[in-house]
Formats: structure tokens, sequence, C-alpha cells
């Protein structure tokens, strides 16, 4: 709302956007960061999803109504942005304690100690990349900020990782400038987290676990790189609580789920990465947000047939409002449900000739839901009027699966094709647990990047005394 607003005061039109009174805070930063701190702006008391038309009606004619008209008729007081520093300025000097007070107080870290970013340990993690560190690798909303290599490696730096790990960084950054992603969408209300999985012998290079305690933290790999994906949103991308990250409740940080690659090619399956388009071998990185996740322990059975139903049922309970981004609006299809196995289950599976597409195609059949569910949602209990299955059907939007009869109580899949079903395998080799994660559609959609290895690698990796 506030880009469409910047466009049209630079174009001469002057604006007032509608901002509900929890949203005000993130539309002063929003509006920084597009380079106009004094976009106009006229309050909505409250929240407009928990008034009835009277409360809204008065709200607006009492307040919004007479901003709206000065807002229109007077020129807005100008601010000016203050200077930022430089990208090899040195912003402090002062022991580790002042350092991390320091970076706190101004909003750089996340509340737990940083490594302080000295010019000296950036240049160790640039040693690690061929690529210059001036250069952008896009630009990330929705401070836009060019997000450089430079500024890479300082919050790698921050967050506890190794250099060696830059190569991996840099893609998780490419991949969050991507447009597919919506890096723009992470500051949203349900409060959302990225999910990073990693592919190919990158994982064995720098001891990634993909096995016992998978998604705990206590490695360093995997959990300095989540870490660092939340303090690139921070820093790079300008989400900040209280202001652009508005999440209600919010997720903390998750560490990276690198696949068991050897499990895979023991059953015959493909990684990850070959499912997002890459070759077998691949060094890849892979982001999708997630709305959040649960535990099936114990699955029994010997057979697919004894043990999907259970998966099915979790992939199914784990999926509720999230429908809307299957059935709903601008993003029919969109959503990308994750459920991932144990090594043992996956090995069960394939033993009985399953292959992975076997397995999603199951889910497609059998993770479904009441259509009246999937209505009420879109209906009644959100704020997403999209109309009922019946009439989406009707007009070509949904496959004919969606309204079979007028059975309220009917079975509807969550997703409109089995591909959209993302299906990991991962954990305790010997353990018969999976996991199933909500995805939050185009809402921080699947993106997977190269991890591009710098000339020489292996030497640098192996060099005594890393």
């Amino acid at each position: 709302m506030l880009r469409a607003s910047e466009a049209c005061e630079r174009g001469g039109f002057p604006t007032s956007s509608l901002v509900c009174e929890g949203f005000l805070g993130q539309a002063a930063a929003t509006s920084v960061g597009l380079g106009m701190p004094n976009l106009p702006v006229a309050l909505i008391p409250g929240h407009p999803g928990a008034q009835s038309v009277e409360e809204l009606r008065a709200n607006v004619r009492n307040v919004t109504a007479a901003q709206v008209i000065e807002n229109l008729l007077k020129q807005p007081t100008e601010h000016r942005l203050e200077p930022e520093p430089g990208a090899r300025d040195i912003v402090f000097r002062g022991t580790f304690e002042e350092v991390n007070a320091h970076f706190y107080e101004r909003e750089w870290s996340d509340g737990l100690p940083i490594v302080p970013p000295t010019a000296e340990k950036i240049e160790e993690f640039l040693s690690f990349t061929d690529r210059a560190p001036d250069e952008c690798l896009g630009i990330l909303l929705p401070e836009n900020r060019a997000a450089t290599i430079w500024a890479v490696a300082a919050n790698g730096v921050m967050a506890g990782c190794r250099p060696e790990y830059m190569p991996i960084l840099v893609a998780l950054i490419e991949a969050m400038a991507d447009p597919t992603y919506g890096v723009e969408h992470s500051g949203n209300t349900p409060g959302s987290d990225t999910l990073i999985v990693l592919n190919g012998p990158i994982i064995k290079d720098l001891k990634f676990n993909y096995t016992q305690g998978v998604l705990r933290e206590g490695f360093i790999a995997n959990t300095s790189v989540g870490r660092f994906w939340r303090l690139a949103l921070r820093n790079m991308a300008g989400f900040l609580p209280h202001k652009n990250d508005k999440a209600t409740f919010g997720n903390t940080f998750r560490v990276v789920l690198a696949e068991n690659e050897d499990a895979l090619a023991k059953i015959g399956w493909p990684p990850n990465s070959v499912d997002m388009g890459f070759s077998a071998g691949d060094n890849t990185v892979t982001i999708s947000r997630m709305t959040g996740g649960g535990v099936m322990p114990s699955v029994t059975g010997s057979t697919p047939e004894q043990m999907l139903p259970y998966l099915a049922d979790g992939v199914a309970k784990q999926t509720g409002w999230e429908m809307v981004f299957t059935v709903g609006g601008l993003s029919f299809g969109t959503l990308r449900p994750v459920l991932v196995l144990s090594p043992i289950l996956a090995e069960t599976i394939a033993r009985a000739g399953w292959s992975k597409h076997d397995v999603k195609r199951y889910l497609y059949e059998h993770a479904r839901t009441p259509a009246w569910r999937v209505e009420a949602f879109t209906e009644k209990w959100l704020d997403f009027r999209i109309g009922s299955l019946e009439r989406q059907v009707n007009l070509g939007r949904l496959p004919t699966v969606f309204h079979e009869s007028n059975d309220p109580n009917r079975l509807v899949p969550i997703v409109l094709d089995p591909e959209d079903f993302v299906v990991l395998v991962s954990g305790d080799p010997l353990r018969t647990n999976a996991y199933s994660f909500a995805q939050n559609g185009y809402l921080g959609f699947p993106v997977a990047k190269r991890i591009r290895l710098p000339q020489d690698w292996a030497a640098r990796v192996n060099k005594p005394g890393r």
C-alpha cells in the first residue's frame, strides 16, 4: 500500500494511506525504507477485523475521514533521513560487552551475544568467496537495501558462523532477494519463519548435522547459519520487532535442515535439490516460510499402507487456515506443505517399491479435510472472502475434485497437485518419527539456489587449523 502511495507522491499526486492503529510503527518504518519518511497516513482506530460495521463506520467518520482530507490538502512536513555509516566505517570501539550493548541499543542484534564484526574477521569470510565485496546480490524489501557480499560477511561474523560457510550465506541471500520468495512478507502478523534445507556434498564438507537431533541447536553449522538468516532479515532487509516485523507471536529462528543424502541414495529417491530443478550432487539451499510444525512420533508398520494413514492424517491436521493459499484469491495452488521422514520410515516405504512421487500421490489422495472446514476458513472465520468451492469450480479456478457433491462433509485435497507436497528425509536413522510443517504459500514461496564454491575449495576447507 505504501509503495503505491510512494509512486503516486513522486508523480505529483497527493495520497493518504489508511493504516490500522497497530501498524502505525510499521508504516513509519516502511516509509523510511522507501526514502519518503513523510508519507501521509490516516489512522483507523483499533482493528477492523474485530469491529462491527457500526463501530467501523463511527471510527472512520470521527477519526479517519478528517485525517484523509487534511493529508490530501496539506503539504506534509519535510523530514530528512539521518546518514548511515559506510560499509567499511568503524562504528564503535570497545570491549566485547560494550560492543554488544552498542549493537543491541541500535537494534543490530537479536538479543543474544554477537561476535563483533571486525574488519579482520569480515576479510576472513571474504577469503571464502571469489566475488567482489561490493557486489550487490539484490535489493531487499522493505527497506530497499542493497544486499552486498560485504554485508553478508558482516552478518555471518555476527551470527557466529565459520568463514567457510560464506558460500552458503551468499546463496541464502540470493534466495532472499528472489522476488518469487517474497521477502517483503517476512514481517506479516502470523509470524511465520523460514526453513532452510541444505543439499549436496557441502553437508559433509562443513560437518552439518543430518542425523539424530536435526532441527535441534547444538551444531555450529546448522545453528549459526539459521541465526544468520534472522540477522540478515533484521540488518539487511530491515525487519525489526515493533516496526516492520509485525509477528503477533512469532517463531524463533530454525536451524538448518540438512537432508540425509546417504539414505536417499540407498533407497533411490532424489534429494530435494533435484525436486527443485538441480542435478543430484549439486550443492543447494532451499528456503520456504513455515507457519508452524508438529511431530508424528512412533509411526508403526512394516508397509506403506500401514504407515501412511498416520502420516497423511498428521499432514492434513497441520494445515488449517493455510488452505487459503490453495483455494483463494490470487494465490491458487501456492501451498507447499512439508513432510520430513526419518530415514528408517523412508527405507520401509521404498522397500515396498514406492517412489517419492508415490508418497506425494498418497498424501494428495488421503491428506484431506472436510469441505465445510475449508469454506469456514474462507467465508466465516477469516477475512478472506473468496466465495464457495462450488463457485470457484464453476468459474474454472479450481479442479472438479473440490466440488464433486454438495455434501459439506466430503473430503477435499489440501493442495492442487500431488507434486505440491515437499517430502524430505533427515533425522535419527533408527527412529520411526516424522515431522510436518504448514507452509505460508506465496508469502515465502519455496526458492532454491545453487551454492557457488570458490576456486580451490577443497584446499581452503582442508587447510590445516580449520
